[in-house]
């Protein structure tokens, strides 16, 4: 891998075991030369140097008696606000079963292809599973709570009282599958390799982290500059752990089909190049029996086979091919499943219910392109889709319109903003529309019987207010002369069928569009690259939204390849919004910050707002089991479900 010069937190990554302690004494110019020098040897004892920082900071009584300052317990997990579920002797969660059955194997589909099993880069398309199956975590996610993480790698943690800082102390039977410990060096290289060479993700994810620190094998510290950010230290609990020995030998920032080195769960078995992956479970893997991963991970093997057709892949699924399939159509819901293996009930047709927030989704505008920079341009054209019509038409009435982006959750907007949430957006009063102090936004709707007439009235009014006016048939700018004209880019053909009505009304406001659909590596290309007009995306959303905002909204992001700032939003309100967000100190501020970010957002218009549902609909081949309990914020497979004995072998009985 490439070297980076030596500067200040970038060096701590090869000065691993320079102790959180030696580094705050030596910020405040404490530290006398020998300490200094002693400090960044890799090979020093890191007894003997803790001794001598604790007497040059607290005198010999201190260091002999082996005192550590500030130090108060510490804890099996990390929450962002509130109390924890889970008590330091809990067994498992409450959505696993501990007595699930190991064994068999399942068959998963993809549509599309890969060409890489490095997921962490810009560069090519990771194959499915590469980013949770092989690797561990500091801490293990909850899935039913806002924002908790569980130890995993790390057995414990320590949050320093002023929240400068946080320690991890890492288990002593982790072990890579080679069979080597999982050490502090790791974290340490994981986290600057994934900061400066992994997607832009990483770099604003982490931003507010000063330092990451090896203080010993198994001891690593995150200074922290930003005392504020109260979700970064549950955050870092999430960071993945890459193992130094392996990839010191190898070039990150280069797609690979070279199977990496692990710690998870799972190990790749085979690789078919583009088309298929198999995992197998890593049998006696040291995590088997911590209490964040009791009764998940149940199959032996996990194979994704790739399509290159949607239509394909469920045709497959009829014919036995692989073993579930997560429906997105409402079509193929509704009318996609008269087949005997259904009626039969050896194929199942459930749903199941889902109470994940719903991040927003629709049609993105590309703010980047000067068509779509006026905020009254994108008020107008969301007035072209009837959302009604194609709900009732196209979905047989299965979905529910979205407007927030944190729909399904406390904290959408709702009628007219008040308590903290009026005194938050009073504050940026002139900076942003009057509309965000009115009634939380709705978007453009119909009576569903096809006739738009009354909107496009609208939307025409607001372009002439625009400067957009209609000679010769287009709608151009009155004046720059330019014409009202974009692209529609698709990644899936089944999108066609929503464009084409839209493309329709735009025709009659004079508006030439065409759509395009293309495959998925040359879609993940112009999507890095911000190639498009209008693309169809979504943004995920959680209980506890922080740090990733940044990645989603901020101006930084805007101009950074490859970040989910899709629509180019530049607003130094959202920035400073999202910083307000992210620095939230209670819950009930969080909730406030993210209503008044979700009116800015919404009532900026940037997006022409989808749909979503409360159910996960699924069809799937009748072998499975799954616990009782659905996670609040997943689907909870392939993680918590098994192979039922019993009804696999009645199944093959009746193939």
């Amino acid at each position: 891998m490439r070297s980076v010069p030596p500067s200040s937190a970038l060096a701590a990554a090869r000065l691993p075991l320079i102790s959180g302690l030696a580094r705050r004494t030596r910020r405040r110019g404490l530290l006398p030369p020998l300490i200094r020098l002693a400090s960044v040897r890799t090979t020093c004892p890191t007894a003997a140097l803790t001794a001598a920082l604790l007497t040059l900071a607290h005198g010999p009584a201190a260091a002999a008696e082996g005192e550590t300052p500030e130090r108060t317990p510490a804890v099996h997990a990390l929450a962002v606000t509130g109390d924890l579920k889970y008590g330091p002797g809990f067994t498992h969660f409450d959505y696993t079963d501990p007595g699930a059955v190991r064994g068999g194997e399942v068959r998963l589909a993809r549509v599309g292809t890969f060409d890489s099993l490095n997921p962490f880069i810009l560069k090519g398309i990771a194959a499915a599973g590469t980013w949770s199956l092989i690797y561990s975590r500091l801490c293990e996610k909850a899935q039913d709570e806002p924002l908790s993480e569980y130890g995993h790698l790390a057995e414990s943690m320590w949050l320093a009282p002023d929240r400068s800082s946080v320690t991890f102390f890492l288990r002593p039977e982790a072990r890579w599958h080679d069979g080597e410990p999982v050490t502090a060096h790791d974290i340490v290289f994981s986290f600057y390799t994934l900061v400066r060479h992994g997607t832009p993700f990483y770099r604003t994810f982490y931003a507010d982290v000063d330092t990451a620190i090896a203080e010993d094998e198994r001891t690593v510290t995150f200074e922290l500059a930003a005392t504020d950010n109260r979700e970064l230290p549950v955050v870092l609990g999430q960071l993945r752990a890459l193992p130094k020995h392996y990839w010191e030998a190898r070039d990150f920032t280069k797609t690979t089909l070279e199977p990496p080195l692990g710690s998870g769960p799972y190990r790749i078995e085979s690789v078919d190049p583009g088309r298929s992956i198999t995992y197998a479970r890593v049998e006696g893997n040291w995590d088997e029996g911590l209490p964040a991963r009791r009764g998940q991970h149940n199959f032996d093997r996990i194979i994704y086979d790739y399509y290159r057709d949607d239509t394909v892949a469920q045709e497959a699924l009829k014919a036995g091919e692989y073993d579930l399939r997560a429906v997105g159509s409402a079509r193929e819901w509704a009318t996609g499943y008269d087949h005997p293996a259904v009626r039969e009930g050896r194929l199942v047709q459930a749903e199941l219910p889902n109470r994940r927030i719903r991040g927003m989704s629709g049609f993105v505008f590309n703010t980047r392109r000067s068509r779509f920079a006026d905020r009254r341009v994108r008020e107008a054209l969301a007035h072209a889709f009837d959302f009604e019509w194609t709900n009732a038409t196209l979905f047989h009435g299965l979905y529910t319109r979205t407007e927030s982006h944190f729909a399904n959750s406390e904290l959408a907007a709702s009628g007219r903003p008040g308590g903290r949430e009026l005194a938050i957006l009073e504050s940026y009063r002139g900076r942003v529309p009057d509309d965000v102090f009115g009634e939380a936004y709705r978007a453009p709707s119909t009576d569903g019987d096809g006739s738009i007439r009354a909107n496009l009235r609208k939307a025409r009014r607001m372009l002439r207010e625009a400067g957009w006016v209609v000679r010769g048939g287009a709608l151009v700018h009155e004046e720059t002369g330019e014409a009202m004209a974009f692209e529609f880019l698709l990644a899936r053909p089944s999108y066609e069928r929503v464009v084409g009505p839209v493309r329709l009304h735009l025709e009659r406001l004079g508006i030439a569009t065409t759509s395009r659909t293309v495959d998925a590596s040359q879609y993940y290309r112009r999507l890095q690259e911000y190639d498009y007009d209008v693309i169809v995306r979504a943004w995920n959303q959680y209980l506890s939204p922080g740090n990733e905002q940044r990645n989603y909204w901020s101006s930084a992001a805007a101009d950074t390849p490859g970040s989910r700032n899709y629509a180019g939003v530049r607003d130094p309100v959202v920035d400073e919004l999202v910083e307000r967000l992210i620095a939230a100190q209670t819950r009930p501020e969080q909730v406030a910050t993210a209503r008044a970010l979700d009116r800015v957002l919404t009532w900026g218009h940037y997006v022409i707002p989808h749909w979503h549902t409360t159910v996960h609909r699924l069809v799937y081949w009748d072998r499975f089991a799954r616990p009782a309990v659905v996670p609040m914020i997943s689907l909870g497979f392939p993680e918590t479900w098994w192979i039922d004995p019993g009804r696999a072998e009645a199944l093959e009985g009746l193939r």
